[in-house]
């Protein structure tokens, strides 16, 4: 079977770490979707490591790290994530497979993605401005080039045709922007020719024996549940289905190969960039958890907008997930503050609601609170579950109560020993 770890929020929700601690209990580690705009932090031996293309299961010795055929490729990108692995001494070519499959994302397809969104002026949705909307339209387009084509004679073909199709587009954009095609290009084809030093595989193919052999997969996902491109808080999304169902068309699965499914949020909310958000903070509350936090972007920098946990989005993507178990991260921010408050209703044009409704605009939607105590004693040094301040597990068990799901891990720190699990089938996973 293949488990599964997504987040529920807006992307930042700290999978990378969960997948870092759970992948020693698996034999493949698979990203299914997204590209070089998610930002995966790990942080072990005192160290910290930020991925961004790469599976979180690159430092395990035992795991083969798959980058499937749901996932938009930017050479560039990945050799600077392989240049900053040399330290490590780690057999890239047999822990490393790119699916053939995958899609490519060409210097051009950073230039569009700039482009497009300063013409947006005001109304732009905040993209990371990595090429990954305009790569997605071109695979849906049918125009995309994909990692097997770098085995082909003729694949600098294909990317003359595409790249004259993208200046044409260029043009077509009322706004300046300013580039060496040349410069852009060298660094390019170098990239290519580090890539080709991996190893290209057939996804699907891949899969299937490796199901038929028994091999434990954990299918790790890139940005959040409300990002997803037909589920999220459209049109401020990303391009791809974040959600469980992208496990199948993104590795090439069989839906009924899915297992567990581990959903990962935050004790509070964050989002980067433009888009509705309705327990946003804007007060001293908001300005600490981002400052205690350290809320800034893993792939841009930029700094996150906090707010006090939505379990009505949080439902909602549990639902839509057919989430087994959650995974809390960063309780131990909260730690202190004077209460906590949690959305579990929205006064929706006027009507109380507990659903999530089509839009989560702040002209219609409204949060309703309800207010909790919070723990005072700092957390980071908690190892067992019976060590967890009361405060904090009246507010874990509220969660599970509200969702339906049981929370079976709650981290309490950054590096990865900061773990609390609180039943036995997540501390298996460890």
């Amino acid at each position: 079977m293949v488990d599964v770890i997504l987040g529920l929020q807006w992307g930042d929700e700290g999978k990378g770490k969960m997948v870092d601690v759970m992948a020693g209990s698996y034999d493949i580690i698979a990203r299914f979707q997204g590209g070089a705009n998610a930002g995966h932090t790990l942080v072990f031996n005192g160290s910290k490591h930020v991925l961004h293309t790469i599976p979180s299961g690159i430092f395990h010795e035992n795991a083969i790290n798959v980058i499937g055929n749901g996932v938009v490729v930017d050479p560039v990108s990945l050799k600077k994530e392989l240049d900053g692995l040399k330290n490590y001494d780690i057999p890239l070519s047999k822990r490393l497979f790119l699916s053939r499959k995958a899609h490519v994302t060409l210097p051009t397809h950073r230039l569009l993605d700039a482009a497009s969104e300063t013409a947006k002026g005001k109304a732009k949705i905040g993209s990371t401005l990595k090429g990954i909307g305009p790569t997605y339209m071109d695979k849906a387009g049918r125009n995309g080039i994909r990692i097997g084509d770098f085995e082909l004679p003729d694949w600098k073909e294909k990317y003359r045709a595409l790249v004259k199709k993208h200046l044409r587009l260029l043009d077509c954009i009322d706004v300046d922007i300013q580039f060496d095609l040349n410069e852009l290009e060298e660094a390019f084809f170098e990239a290519v020719e580090t890539l080709k030093q991996l190893s290209f595989i057939d996804g699907e193919l891949f899969f299937k024996k490796a199901l038929s052999d028994g091999k434990k997969i954990l299918a790790e996902g890139a940005q959040g549940t409300l990002l997803d491109i037909n589920l999220g808080t459209y049109p401020y999304v990303t391009s791809s289905t974040t959600t469980s169902a992208g496990v199948s068309i993104g590795l090439g699965i069989p839906p009924r190969k899915i297992g567990k499914v581990y959903g990962v949020f935050k004790a509070y909310v964050t989002r980067v960039g433009s888009g509705p958000f309705p327990t946003e903070l804007f007060d001293e509350n908001g300005r600490k958890m981002a400052e205690i936090g350290r809320e800034f972007g893993a792939t841009t920098g930029r700094p996150r907008r906090c707010g006090w946990l939505d379990l009505v989005a949080l439902k909602y993507a549990v639902e839509i997930n057919g989430v087994s178990e959650l995974m809390m991260m960063k309780s131990d921010v909260l730690t202190g503050f004077d209460e906590i408050k949690a959305a579990t209703s929205y006064n929706y044009r006027g009507k109380e609601i507990d659903y999530f409704p089509y839009t989560i605009d702040e002209k219609f939607v409204k949060p309703v609170y309800t207010r909790f105590a919070s723990w005072k004693k700092p957390v980071h040094e908690i190892k067992d579950e019976k060590n967890i301040p009361e405060n904090l597990e009246t507010y874990i068990r509220f969660i599970e109560n509200y969702v339906g799901v049981p929370v079976g891990v709650v981290s309490v720190g950054p590096d990865k020993e900061q773990t609390v699990f609180r039943h036995k089938d997540s501390s298996e996973k460890s």
